[in-house]
């Protein structure tokens, strides 16, 4: 899993007399029953195997263990989405998806079962930004690796009239636009 912030990771694991450790990847490289603590923030969904990979992660924590996680559902970026594709439907008649897909909260929790976690709970958190500048919001996303995973996408580049007709497509809120971020927060134990 990634860790959103080195120097918070280290403070956490200093306060609990360890080192941190971030990994990426479906493998983990861990033993059974390693931790007692487990943060995986806004990660998940980069993962092919997410069952696979959260029955590993159950099985590297120490009984009484914690899993913690947050990962964008459907909703996220909801805007963005009906934006991009009723712009690219206007202009060539079809439609690309742009936004990688999300699971449902529901789905969530089911994971968190399957993969044999006791006590699972998942919870929504919405959260909306206002952007002065759409365009920040693209260039944020590219930044923090946020593009689309989808494989089925189109290849072709899109037409240069697309991003700003779905940009000036996006809802606004005091003159600004809408972006909304949904999280599930799922915590389960070992």
């Amino acid at each position: 899993m990634t860790v959103i912030s080195a120097d918070f990771s280290a403070k956490m694991a200093a306060l609990a007399g360890g080192l941190p450790v971030a990994v990426t990847g479906e493998a983990l490289p861990f033993g059974p029953q390693n931790f007692d603590l487990i943060i995986a923030h806004c990660s998940l969904h980069w993962i092919n195997d997410l069952p696979g990979a959260l029955i590993q992660l159950r099985k590297t924590l120490k009984p009484g263990g914690l899993f913690l996680a947050a990962m964008p559902i459907l909703g996220t970026l909801a805007e963005l989405r009906t934006a991009f594709l009723d712009a690219e439907h206007s202009l060539t008649g079809a439609v690309n998806p742009r936004i990688s897909p999300f699971p449902e909260l529901r789905d969530c929790a089911g994971l968190l079962q399957r993969a044999g976690f006791a006590a699972p709970v998942a919870d929504a958190e919405e959260i909306e930004l206002l952007y002065a500048n759409p365009v920040a919001l693209l260039h944020e996303l590219r930044a923090a690796g946020e593009t689309s995973a989808t494989l089925a996408r189109s290849k072709t580049p899109p037409p240069k009239s697309l991003f700003p007709a779905a940009l000036a497509a996006l809802p606004m809120r005091e003159k600004r636009a809408i972006a909304t971020l949904r999280l599930a927060i799922l915590t389960g134990w070992a």
